[in-house]
């Protein structure tokens, strides 16, 4: 778990990168490559974010409790309504002394609750969680679970993606997912950019599917999936960027073509 999160946490700036895909705010351009990303830099930041404890040495499933508890309420669901418990602590809540409910102790379900509420890069819940990718055409919708299953569930695969990160800092870590939003694989990293990153760890996700060689009996193997991914980093451009150019182009300064060019 522990190196699963430290690395979905580190690459999720990549994930974000490369499955950008909101450019436009009320039919024009925003500014921003993703800008779905750039909102979450600034909500509710006492719960969302790149959580540098995650790297601290000792990390567990217990520092992540501790992290949980201490992240203030929203809510409590009890009989079918939502009781506002804004600011509240959960800590408070398992001695008893929530001010929205006095008396009460909370259950598995007020705590599996409470998780949903917290909004970093990558969470746990029952299984991890990662944050990063805008939504997209069915193409990349089954890309972006073939590019973490390549990388976190293929040892291999992992421990090489363990060692590209473990020594960026929480500086750098910060930066990437401050600059994605707005320049995506062009963001700045020591020397190059995101998009050189990128391209290692599609590699890596591939060789992890391959190595899982979980296949469709005819063939296959769920790397067919990562191929929309492979192709967006082989052209070093985004599916936002595509947006921009063909509204700057030809679609002559409107987004009404996009209902229909990319319904699915």
């Amino acid at each position: 778990m522990v190196k699963k999160l430290r690395v979905g946490i580190a690459l999720q700036p990549v994930a974000t990168a490369i499955f950008a895909n909101s450019p436009f705010t009320e039919g024009k351009p925003n500014g921003y490559l993703s800008y779905r990303s750039h909102v979450w830099t600034d909500t509710d930041n006492q719960r969302a974010g790149m959580v540098p404890f995650v790297f601290e040495e000792g990390f567990g499933f217990e520092r992540y409790v501790d992290y949980a508890l201490d992240v203030p309420m929203y809510f409590v669901y009890r009989d079918g309504k939502y009781i506002d418990a804004s600011g509240q602590s959960f800590r408070d809540f398992l001695e008893g002394r929530l001010p929205a409910l006095p008396g009460e102790v909370p259950t598995q379900g007020d705590w599996n609750n409470h998780l949903t509420t917290l909004f970093p890069e990558a969470r746990i819940k029952n299984y991890m969680e990662m944050r990063g990718a805008d939504g997209g055409p069915w193409a990349r919708i089954c890309a972006l679970p073939a590019f973490w299953v390549g990388l976190m569930y293929d040892q291999s695969s992992l421990d090489a993606a363990w060692d590209i990160v473990k020594d960026w800092t929480a500086e750098e870590r910060q930066a990437l997912r401050d600059g994605v939003a707005k320049h995506g694989l062009h963001t700045p990293f020591r020397g190059g950019t995101l998009l050189d990153v990128a391209r290692r760890v599609v590699a890596l996700s591939r060789a992890g599917l391959d190595a899982r060689a979980q296949g469709d009996g005819a063939g296959a193997t769920e790397a067919i999936h990562l191929r929309t991914v492979e192709e967006i980093v082989e052209k070093g451009q985004s599916p936002a960027e595509e947006l921009l150019a063909l509204y700057h182009g030809r679609w002559g300064g409107s987004v009404e073509p996009v209902f229909k060019e990319f319904a699915f």
